[in-house]
């Protein structure tokens, strides 16, 4: 069995399809699809369960898998070594984030790290959801609550704040809003509560709203809603830099905290550049968030 086998392997485990895997490895699926028969040939027993809904690991699978993925870290270790670039971060490294933080945030710091590593490639992945770093969907992910499970490491990166908020023009035609029972004589903007991926996201309910007049799993739609005078709704105070038309409601008396965390491979740990990298990305944001934050008007109320 060679490495190229394995590669090969992986990423059919990974994508759960043969076309999945061969376009991440750009290879013909009739080719991904031969090179998987064949090593389920040379070791005598499959390695898959095929179904209409993709390929699922085996028992004897999941076992090639836990040393598959070792092999990987060992020639990721060793490529490490033999680039000696010193100083330099090189290479693709994909930063899985939701669209929250993938918008507002990571731009600005990614371009930072970029620009003073010529040779780096980062790539935003951003998705209303949680991200499978088992299956390498990114090299590392965002996230705004820690993971109960996998051979996860986590660390916390910063705190940030949300606020009530919509537009001066719909503050100017409405009600105004001196406590949470206003509300009701507001239209609401917030997330499809059958699509919340994660606890933590579920703001309105942790203030008591239980209903949503116009609702979108993507925290970049719900925030193009509010600037269309669409109603009220959360908004991370580091976005409102970006949007002046939007105000913050009763801030001195309603707010939010959540935290992000960054999510890696136990294994990576011991990735010099992997670690660089996480470095970078964690500093960036936890600077990128005081700094928007602090361009707030600290007495930010409606228009």
């Amino acid at each position: 069995m060679n490495w190229d086998d394995l590669r090969i392997f992986l990423a059919v485990a990974r994508a759960e399809s043969i076309s999945g895997a061969g376009k991440e490895l750009k290879l013909d699926p009739a080719t991904v699809g031969r090179r998987t028969q064949r090593l389920e040939d040379d070791l005598g027993t499959p390695l898959f369960i095929k179904s209409p809904q993709g390929y699922q690991l085996t028992e004897s699978g999941q076992q090639l898998l836990t040393h598959a993925e070792q092999a990987e870290q060992a020639v990721t270790d060793a490529a490490e070594q033999a680039l000696g670039q010193g100083g330099r971060l090189t290479g693709q490294v994909r930063v899985g984030a939701p669209d929250g933080c993938a918008n507002y945030l990571l731009p600005q710091v990614a371009a930072r790290v970029v620009a003073a590593n010529p040779g780096l490639e980062l790539q935003i992945v951003a998705l209303p959801r949680v991200f499978n770093l088992s299956k390498r969907e990114a090299d590392m992910a965002i996230a705004v609550s820690q993971p109960s499970t996998g051979r996860l490491t986590v660390q916390r990166i910063t705190d940030y704040r949300l606020h009530l908020a919509a537009s001066r023009r719909y503050l100017r035609k409405n009600p105004k809003i001196t406590g949470l029972q206003d509300l009701k004589q507001h239209r609401i903007v917030g997330y499809i509560s059958d699509m919340i991926f994660d606890k933590e996201l579920d703001y309105l309910a942790e203030l008591g709203v239980d209903r949503v007049d116009l609702a979108s799993n993507s925290v970049s739609v719900q925030f193009n809603l509010l600037r269309q005078g669409a109603g009220v709704g959360v908004v991370h105070d580091f976005a409102l830099p970006s949007a002046r038309e939007l105000v913050r409601i009763l801030p001195d008396k309603l707010h939010l905290t959540r935290s992000f965390y960054l999510i890696r491979h136990a294994d990576d740990r011991r990735v010099d550049r992997l670690n660089r990298i996480a470095e970078a990305l964690t500093a960036g944001l936890r600077a990128e968030v005081a700094r928007l934050e602090a361009l707030l008007d600290t007495k930010g109320i409606q228009g």
